[in-house]
């Protein structure tokens, strides 16, 4: 029995690929702007109760962490105000509701993966906004799932693996910061560890995920500082012979003059999902190979 599936996002790195995974599970009616605008959350309202679809699948965000600083009321619309009348509306039809957070609730204080019981203390407004998402959902009580997630990146759009590469072609020598430490996250298999856990709970996701609803750590398996990806990503770069870069120079991130303060090890601890859905995302070194090769 095929579903009936919403995905909003569908043009960002996650979004582009769950639109592919999740054709084989039913049809998919995927949105992203201008069609529909997250900065004006009730215009959504209509959409869905017109689809009326088994799963909402939330995918949109603002994710410009330093722009954010400046554009509090955008990321507040995208951010918090849109998931919380999604997880409304998805209540009130009787649908599945599956959103995505980030490692950037944390203030990176802990000095040790993160669990899903630790509180948090965002220290940007992207990270004030998205834990505000991620209250208001808890708080509407529906059949939802929250992921959050961390330095998520794929082959398409800006992210840190395609910006690395830029430079490594462009220049003699890069700093890269030492102290900040996460899981580096492929959009694609992020997409298929969704993709499989709604298979899973085809044909009726409203009850299956009713029953696992709540928060959870979902990001590639093992840590890395941003030095420590940078230097993988050029061993895994299918270009290496063209690599203009000679030297690689690890800095502080208080030596880089950006709007939003990052936490400096916000890494995740994801054993709560892997024991719910018997699911793991592949190490991260090996996810980089594959999503470059």
């Amino acid at each position: 029995m095929s579903m009936n599936i919403l995905l909003f996002g569908k043009n960002g790195q996650l979004g582009w690929e769950l639109n592919r995974s999740l054709l084989g599970l039913g049809e998919v009616f995927a949105y992203d702007y201008p069609e529909v605008d997250f900065t004006t959350p009730a215009s959504l309202k209509s959409l869905v109760e017109k689809i009326r679809p088994q799963v909402i699948i939330n995918a949109a965000a603002y994710t410009d962490v330093d722009r954010a600083e400046s554009e509090v009321k955008q990321a507040q619309s995208v951010n918090a105000e849109a998931p919380a009348l999604l997880a409304q509306i998805s209540k009130n039809i009787g649908s599945a509701f599956i959103h995505f957070s980030t490692d950037y609730v944390f203030d990176g204080e802990k000095g040790a993966p993160y669990s899903e019981e630790d509180p948090p203390c965002p220290l940007n407004v992207y990270g004030r906004t998205k834990l505000e998402g991620e209250q208001a959902i808890q708080q509407e009580g529906g059949a939802s799932l929250i992921f959050r997630t961390a330095w998520v990146y794929s082959t398409r759009g800006d992210n840190f693996v395609k910006r690395v590469l830029q430079w490594a072609h462009s220049r003699p020598e890069m700093r890269i910061a030492a102290d900040q430490i996460s899981n580096p996250t492929w959009a694609r298999a992020l997409a298929e560890a969704i993709t499989i856990i709604m298979a899973k709970a085809s044909p009726h996701p409203q009850s299956w995920i009713s029953e696992r609803r709540g928060l959870y750590h979902l990001a590639g398996w093992g840590v890395a500082s941003r030095l420590d990806w940078t230097s993988e990503i050029l061993r895994a770069d299918p270009d290496a012979d063209n690599q203009l870069v000679k030297k690689i120079s690890p800095a502080r991130s208080i030596e880089f003059d950006t709007k939003a303060q990052r936490p400096l090890f916000s890494a995740l601890d994801c054993q709560a999902f892997e024991r719910t859905f018997s699911l793991r995302l592949a190490d991260w070194k090996t996810a980089l190979r594959l999503a470059l090769g």
